[in-house]
C-alpha cells in the first residue's frame, strides 16, 4: 500500500461484502451499517502501509467488531412493533424486481438467524465467517483467540447445530419432508391449486398472541382460504426442523421471527401454526433441513 490513508473509494469498493458479513453475523439490518461504519472509522485511523491485504483486513475488523456486538447485546427486540397491516406473518414476493430480489436475500439471511440464534458469539462467527465466507480457520483464530484447530472444532459445533442430525429414514417422514418442499416451493411460485394439492381439506392457520400483535390474523379455516393466503407468499422462508417435527422459519424483517409448525395428517399437511413470542422461540430446537 502507498504512505497514507485508504480512500473512501476503496473502502466503498467492499461495502457490499463488509455489509453482508455484518447482517449474517447480527441478523439486523441497522445494526449490520453500525458495524460497516466502525469499520470504516477504524480503518481511517490505520495507516494503509500497515494493511497488506485490504479485503482481508476489513472482513477481520469487521468480524470483530460484530463479535463484540454479539457479546455485549442483552434483550433484544425490547421496543414495541409499529402496528402492520393484517394478514399471515410471511414475506410477499410483489413481481420479484431486482429490489424484490435483494429483499428477499435479505429475508433468507434474517431467517436463518433464527438459527443461528441458538449458538454462542464464538460458534457463530466461526459458522459464518467459514461455511458462508470461506474464510480460513487460520484467520477466524485470529478474531476468536484461539488456536486455527479450536476454530474448527467451534465451526464443526456450530455447523451440527445448525443443520441437525439426520433423521433416520422413515417413509413417512420422507413424505412429510416432500411435503414441506412442495408447499414451499407453491407458496412462492404462487401455484394456488399446487397448494390445495398438499393441504388438508380442514387444514387451518393458528397464529400466537404476539404473532396477532404483529399484525397476524387469528385463524383461517379451510384449504382453499389457506390456499389464498400463502399464494406468492414465503419467498424468505427457510425449511427446517422443529421440536423433531418439521415447519418454516421466517424473518420478515430484523424485528419479527417467526416460526410456521406444520402439523400432518392423512398425508396433507393439516395445521399450520405460527409461533412469534420470543419465550416460545428460545425454548423450540430449531435446526435447517439437511440438503
Amino acid at each position: 500500500m502507498e504512505p497514507g490513508k485508504i480512500s473512501l473509494e476503496q473502502f466503498e469498493a467492499n461495502r457490499a461484502h463488509l455489509r453482508a458479513v455484518a447482517c449474517r453475523m447480527l441478523g439486523s439490518l441497522t445494526e449490520a451499517e453500525d458495524a460497516v461504519q466502525e469499520t470504516w472509522l477504524r480503518l481511517s485511523q490505520t495507516e494503509a502501509e500497515d494493511i497488506t491485504n485490504l479485503g482481508g483486513w476489513l472482513t477481520t475488523a469487521i468480524a470483530r467488531i460484530c463479535l463484540d456486538m454479539l457479546r455485549s447485546r442483552k434483550t433484544r427486540r425490547e421496543e414495541p412493533l409499529d402496528k402492520v397491516e393484517s394478514g399471515p406473518i410471511v414475506t410477499h414476493d410483489a413481481g420479484k424486481s431486482p429490489e424484490d430480489q435483494v429483499a428477499a436475500a435479505d429475508s433468507v439471511g434474517l431467517a436463518l438467524f433464527v438459527v443461528l440464534e441458538k449458538l454462542a458469539p464464538a460458534e457463530r462467527l466461526a459458522f459464518v465467517l467459514h461455511d458462508v465466507f470461506a474464510v480460513p480457520y487460520g484467520e477466524i483464530a485470529l478474531v476468536v483467540g484461539r488456536s486455527a484447530e479450536a476454530t474448527r472444532q467451534l465451526a464443526s459445533r456450530a455447523r451440527r447445530r445448525v443443520q441437525g442430525s439426520p433423521m433416520a429414514a422413515n417413509t413417512s417422514r420422507a413424505r412429510q419432508r416432500k411435503l414441506v418442499e412442495a408447499f414451499l416451493a407453491a407458496a412462492r411460485a404462487g401455484d394456488f391449486e399446487a397448494l390445495l394439492s398438499v393441504l388438508d381439506p380442514d387444514a387451518v392457520f393458528r397464529a400466537d398472541n404476539e404473532a396477532m400483535r404483529q399484525g397476524s390474523v387469528p385463524e383461517i379455516r379451510g384449504a382453499t382460504a389457506v390456499a389464498e393466503a400463502f399464494k406468492g407468499r414465503a419467498l424468505g422462508a427457510l425449511p427446517a426442523h422443529v421440536d423433531g417435527g418439521f415447519g418454516l422459519v421466517i424473518a420478515p424483517d430484523e424485528r419479527r421471527h417467526i416460526v410456521l409448525r406444520l402439523s400432518f395428517k392423512n398425508e396433507k399437511i393439516s395445521e399450520i401454526r405460527a409461533i412469534a413470542d420470543p419465550e416460545s422461540l428460545a425454548q423450540l430446537d430449531i435446526s435447517l433441513l439437511p440438503d
